[in-house]
């Protein structure tokens, strides 16, 4: 039997350029604008921030599920999202996305295994494999043991 499921998301424009989206038994609404460059209104999400905001989403949440299936444990991830939005030929389209994920481990020797399960999350998020973006990972791993050494090195400097 074939697994399927449909999410259904409505917008409305309330006002010009202003507009707002709901799904059923979700809250808060979001209410969101075109671009203040597109002549939106400034300081509201966007359909392109919206859009950045489910890759980041569905990254960080097809990591953390990779690797907590795997029994991978890591300290914290951060991640920065940056689109490159382009006009062609046809109109605007983001032609990038660019991913920066900030990986804090426990101990060196799991460096090797969390960027095959960066990589891995990459390969499997559903929104960047739904997007015809071209995806650039570019993590960075940061390793609890070097930074608690640093500090004692740091901390051990004598004072004159």
């Amino acid at each position: 039997m074939e697994k399927q499921y449909v999410y259904r998301v409505s917008a409305a424009s309330t006002a010009v350029r202003g507009e707002v989206a709901t799904a059923d038994e979700i809250q808060p609404s979001i209410v969101f604008s075109a671009p203040a460059e597109f002549q939106g209104e400034a300081g509201r999400w966007t359909p392109e921030h919206l859009f950045l905001a489910s890759v980041a989403g569905c990254f960080v949440s097809t990591f953390s599920g990779i690797a907590q299936f795997s029994k991978f444990e890591f300290l914290s991830l951060d991640l920065e999202v940056e689109g490159l939005l382009r006009k062609e030929e046809e109109g605007w389209r983001f032609t990038q996305v660019n991913l920066h994920p900030r990986l804090k481990i426990a101990q060196e020797k799991d460096r090797e295994r969390a960027n095959r399960l960066l990589e891995k999350a990459e390969r499997t998020c559903l929104i960047i494999r739904s997007t015809n973006s071209k995806v650039i990972l570019e993590p960075e791993l940061i390793v609890e043991e070097e930074v608690l050494e640093r500090e004692k090195m740091g901390n051990s400097i004598p004072i004159s």
